[in-house]
């Protein structure tokens, strides 16, 4: 079971890890991503009223932790090859400077090299959820990055810099998907199934959820995923998957499955610590 000390839960911001979906389809009415949107919307009541929102997206990677400090972000219109729509998407939503400079900081205290960007703008990890989740764009964001040696043990330990980013009435969101293979999504026929795909996702949520295994045990899971079932077709580049390791990190407990179901015709999970 579990051992590690923590307030209760609901006194903790809740850290929610969850697909985001291929580039911005989901925005654009694809039915692959209905399950997907549909969640999304129903999720956002048991959230409570986050006074603001931080995103870590699988499309930032830098050498040093960076964190958005504009008071205003652009959009990134980080993708191509779709239809005009996508590249209209607007999704308003105010920075957080203080936030920002409060996380820089609880980085540095626990060893973590940081630095803020006050003109790097939100990319699609961001922007495409939270349009679905919170479509008014009033409730401040930040976007932090993820580190460019993609190291699962180094996720885990921003995770674990930040545990006092869940005192805060905050919104932390881990934006990535549970499978991301590119080749295996465009080449699939409909309504194949993927028993590797499923493999994995089976590894992942007992990873996750399983209240048996200790804080330890379900680290060194993590930190080792690639030695799950084929991790590496389900992953044959990890950056979709370690904005779960940051939101562990964050939590060191085990997380509630909240989302099992098909995106973009693939099997995909989401967990609510």
């Amino acid at each position: 079971m579990e051992t590690m000390n923590q307030h209760p839960t609901a006194q903790l911001s809740p850290v929610l890890f969850i697909p985001h979906g291929a580039g911005p389809l989901p925005l654009l009415g694809d039915t692959s991503h209905q399950d997907m949107v549909g969640f999304l919307k129903d999720l956002v009541p048991t959230l409570g009223k986050p006074s603001a929102i931080v995103v870590i997206s699988a499309h930032w990677e830098e050498t040093v932790v960076t964190i958005t400090s504009g008071t205003a972000p652009a959009l990134l219109y980080d993708y191509r090859g779709f239809p005009a729509a996508a590249y209209q998407i607007q999704y308003p939503a105010p920075g957080d400077p203080v936030l920002a400079k409060k996380v820089h900081h609880w980085l540095q205290q626990g060893g973590i090299a940081a630095k803020l960007d006050n003109q790097r703008g939100f990319d699609h990890g961001l922007y495409v959820p939270l349009k679905i989740m919170f479509p008014d764009a009033t409730i401040p964001c930040i976007q932090l990055s993820l580190l460019n040696n993609l190291s699962a043990a180094a996720h885990i330990a921003i995770g674990k810099a930040l545990m006092e980013l869940r005192q805060e009435n905050v919104l932390i969101i881990g934006s990535g998907f549970s499978f991301h293979n590119l080749r295996a999504f465009f080449s699939q026929t409909a309504d194949a199934s993927d028993p590797k795909n499923a493999a994995f996702e089976h590894w992942l949520i007992d990873t996750c959820t399983n209240p048996e295994l200790s804080v330890q045990e379900r680290e060194t899971r993590l930190t080792h995923w690639d030695l799950a079932p084929f991790a590496r077709y389900c992953h044959p580049r990890e950056e979709h998957l370690l904005p779960l390791h940051v939101c562990f990190g964050l939590s060191q407990t085990n997380a509630r499955l909240v989302f099992e179901g098909q995106v973009a015709g693939k099997k995909a999970s989401a967990f609510l610590w």
